[in-house]
């Protein structure tokens, strides 16, 4: 409710392409498609699924990071907010190459490369790595001097583990994460907001390590996400942000219970500071209207004192 996002635009050229009324590839050459009944768009095909080499990777069509539309107006729009309101400006990074990766070659082949053809993998990841250097690093500058904090989103975990083994995460995934963070940190004085779902508890002194300050969803249905341990073990060194359950509170609760929450994570994470209360991820069409309104009414009455 503190805060604003700003977020890049879609290119004058080369952006998603409609397939229909339920179908569109996105300018990476990946194809998604809604289900009937679904709210949201599924994973129909990867471009660069099954058997490939490193010059299939080099020969893919790859979006231009350059296209002057991604940026047009963000300046305009950071410094308004910074300047015509108390709001927190973030700049909603399009950093995830965990996340792109998968897209890019489907589930299956991602966790097969990762586990026996790490060559490939790293070949992939470097390459979306840097293409999204290069688009938020354009971006940054047009709104490093008037933004507060920066987001990105990159899910590493599953709901009993993280994606991989900790060696394994250290030595393919995290330095990506830390060339980000150390970019964001050259161009602008924001602090750093990341989102994973899922058990990442394994992963939490690593996130330290490179910079991030703020853990987002707090998935405390998570293996090893309990909050007291969380704000016991890592929270006098990194905030947490989230941590209200969207997976049975929230659409199974009854509004006393969803204000019982808001004032148990209050006290338990929000104690000495360091916690920012919101639900864990997006609230889903399954939560009844009167528990959204619990929800925000306990939030308002608690949150002051405890963020």
């Amino acid at each position: 409710m503190d805060v604003r996002p700003i977020s890049q635009n879609p290119p004058d050229h080369g952006g998603d392409v409609e397939l229909g009324s339920d179908r569109y590839a996105d300018e990476w050459g990946v194809v998604r498609r809604k289900p009937a009944g679904c709210h949201y768009y599924e994973l129909e095909r990867s471009p660069l699924c099954g058997e490939i080499t490193p010059q299939d990777i080099a020969r893919h069509a790859w979006p231009d990071p350059s296209d002057p539309g991604r940026y047009r107006g963000l300046r305009e729009q950071a410094r308004r907010l910074r300047e015509e309101t108390d709001f927190a400006v973030m700049y909603n990074a399009r950093f995830h190459p965990v996340h792109l990766t998968q897209y890019l070659r489907g589930l299956q082949d991602w966790y097969l490369d990762l586990g026996a053809d790490q060559d490939l993998f790293s070949c992939l990841m470097d390459a979306v790595t840097e293409i999204l250097l290069e688009w938020n690093w354009l971006a940054l500058r047009e709104v490093g001097d008037y933004i507060d904090l920066v987001s990105f989103g990159d899910d590493v975990g599953l709901q009993d583990r993280g994606v991989c083994a900790l060696p394994v995460y250290r030595r393919l995934i995290r330095p990506a994460h830390e060339r980000f963070v150390q970019m964001v940190h050259e161009h602008s004085r924001a602090r750093i907001f990341y989102h994973t779902c899922g058990s990442v508890y394994a992963y939490l002194p690593d996130f330290i390590d490179i910079g991030i300050d703020a853990l987002n969803p707090v998935q405390v249905t998570a293996k090893n996400m309990q909050p007291e341990r969380l704000k016991h073990e890592f929270g006098e060194r990194i905030c947490f942000w989230g941590g209200i359950d969207s997976q049975h509170i929230l659409p199974r609760g009854t509004p006393g219970e969803v204000r019982a929450e808001v004032g148990r994570m209050s006290e338990l994470m929000g104690e000495n500071g360091g916690y920012v209360l919101a639900a864990v991820h997006n609230i889903q069409p399954d939560v009844p209207p009167e528990n959204v309104c619990a929800l925000f009414g306990a939030e308002l009455n608690k949150c002051g004192s405890t963020a």
